[in-house]
């Protein structure tokens, strides 16, 4: 379904919604024994719990779309305008009943990896990258290091202002702060010694996939680093605009 139906990140949701049995059954066959799940290596488990997610952010749109809200706060279309489709509505994952924010930081923050956090669909041009395919135990390391490497390279989640002398990143970051600063504070090393903990931490994870001048630009240690507005704009293949998916 991933495959057919997400390009770039943008979703054909019109066509998602028309052949949904697949997503259906996909998100059907989530609330396996949790005794089963744990019997799984870390890959696999951690594999699980993204899939997961992000089918359920799947389905959560695909049940209300075409989404036309009215709340003055998010664009009309945005998953936002679905009440409660992260913080109240409840899920059946692995023998628990779960919703998004919950999965987010419950099973996810769990494995303490800050990667997974930018690996999550949250259908809206903001979030991570959505991947034409799914998580795998075989290959999650090298999804995870080609979703920080997307994030580096993408404007919506890392942008470098040299006339302000600003570093603008994705507001994910300053929500799950703590396990991006666990994650990657340690590959700092003796660099940025003066700044905040999230401030080496950002700079470790996106400097090896920096242009060499970017990287000078981090390395010079002079930048203010600031948080972006998030784009709640519902990730919807066939709109005019993809500036949010732009790279530098």
């Amino acid at each position: 379904m991933l495959d057919l139906y997400v390009r770039d990140g943008l979703v054909y949701y019109r066509a998602v919604k028309s052949d949904r049995a697949a997503l259906d059954r996909f998100v059907d066959a989530l609330d396996i024994a949790p005794q089963e799940l744990t019997g799984w290596s870390r890959p696999a488990q951690q594999a699980f719990w993204i899939n997961a997610y992000n089918a359920l952010v799947l389905r959560t749109i695909v049940d209300a779309y075409p989404i036309q809200g009215k709340s003055p706060d998010y664009p009309e279309t945005s998953v936002r305008q679905i009440p409660g489709a992260f913080e109240r509505t409840k899920h059946r994952v692995a023998g628990q009943s779960l919703t998004l924010d919950e999965i987010e930081t419950g099973p996810i923050a769990g494995f303490g990896d800050a990667r997974m956090i930018l690996a999550l669909g949250r259908g809206a041009r903001g979030s991570g990258r959505l991947r034409s395919e799914a998580y795998r135990a075989e290959k999650l390391d090298t999804q995870l290091n080609e979703t920080v490497a997307e994030c580096a390279e993408r404007v919506s989640c890392v942008r470098i202002d040299r006339a302000t002398n600003t570093l603008e990143v994705t507001p994910i970051i300053g929500w799950r702060a703590a396990l991006f600063e666990k994650a990657f504070v340690s590959q700092a090393g003796a660099r940025w010694p003066k700044r905040s903990p999230i401030e080496r931490a950002v700079a470790a994870m996106i400097a090896p996939h920096m242009f060499p001048s970017e990287r000078e630009f981090l390395e010079a240690d002079t930048f203010h680093m600031t948080y972006g507005t998030f784009d709640w704009e519902l990730n919807l293949l066939g709109t005019a605009a993809a500036d949010a998916w732009t790279s530098r």
